[in-house]
């Protein structure tokens, strides 16, 4: 078995660690405050924007998820947790002469600019419109060119426990939805399967696991679709029907939200957004726990109902 460094590791890292954890490897946590962090895992306290603590957690490191998280929504966040912090991680286990046989990082589909409600897959053409998909393309390469054996896991919208926004606006009625009729595009997947697909990359043979991966679920859904499932199964009103313009800005995805600010506009008559295919990932075996949003968001509710919440 290995030793893996899960940098950042959050909520989705937490849930990986303890898999490989199961599978009996050796698994670091790499955070600012590790003691949150779950036996087996065994927290090291760093800083992936200064270095601190990276020489620490390197030594006899073979496997590298680099699973950070921006502390804010600006380019410099975005440089700094994905650009300069991959570097760093990755001079460190250099320096450290760590024995890295392979490295997995997780991006985002913010990498892609269609905003057409075209298909989407790992060999469709990358041109972000924002500077966070900008970032992270820079990420990407920089991981694909280090020299070792890499894959990059470009994640949809997450959701699961404790990512309960949806859930939260349409059942405090303020969740709206755009008038028109055109489908809004949006893509998904649940936490527990973005654990899921970094722990089936990992097991994947080298040669097989290089290169890039979509992580969503099976299907690309309508936003108003989604919102209205929602409202049926928590038993409120549906979201209002209102004019593009008029979407409150806190209810807008974030990928039209930036189309916006770039003043793009969906082509007439083909809708907004994108739909990205798991194709390749499930050709690799990858079974989904939750294979679309209904599966998923019943879960979620079923808990938060358990908890009377």
């Amino acid at each position: 078995m290995s030793t893996v460094l899960i940098a950042g590791c959050g909520d989705v890292g937490t849930r990986l660690g303890l898999t490989l954890a199961a599978d009996g490897h050796h698994v670091r946590g790499l955070r600012r405050n590790p003691a949150v962090l779950p036996a087996p895992i065994a927290g090291v306290r760093g800083d992936l924007a200064t270095g601190d603590g990276l020489r620490a957690a390197a030594d006899g490191v073979r496997v590298l998820v680099y699973a950070a998280a921006a502390d804010g929504f600006t380019d410099d966040a975005y440089r700094s947790a994905y650009v300069d912090g991959l570097a760093r991680t990755l001079d460190a286990l250099h320096a450290a002469g760590a024995p890295l046989e392979r490295v997995l990082f997780t991006s985002s589909t913010a990498v892609y600019g269609q905003s057409d409600g075209s298909l989407v897959d790992e060999q469709s053409p990358t041109e972000p419109q924002g500077f966070s998909g900008r970032r992270l393309l820079e990420a990407e390469r920089l991981l694909l060119g280090c020299g070792r054996p890499a894959a990059v896991l470009r994640l949809a919208g997450i959701y699961g426990p404790g990512r309960t926004r949806l859930i939260d606006e349409v059942r405090g009625g303020v969740a709206t939805v755009p008038g028109g009729g055109e489908p809004l595009w949006t893509n998904r997947i649940h936490a527990d399967d973005c654990a899921g697909a970094l722990h089936h990359l990992v097991r994947l043979p080298m040669d097989e696991m290089q290169g890039l991966w979509l992580g969503v679920d099976d299907e690309p859904a309508d936003r108003a679709v989604v919102l209205d499932w929602l409202a049926d199964h928590l038993a409120v009103a549906r979201p209002r029907r209102v004019a593009v313009g008029d979407v409150p800005a806190r209810t807008v995805p974030a990928d039209l939200a930036q189309r916006r600010a770039g003043g793009t506009a969906p082509a007439p008559g083909r809708g907004a957004g994108k739909r990205c295919s798991n194709a390749k990932l499930k050709g690799a075996g990858y079974v989904f726990r939750f294979p679309t949003f209904r599966e998923g968001y019943a879960d979620v509710i079923a808990r938060l109902d358990t908890r009377g919440a």
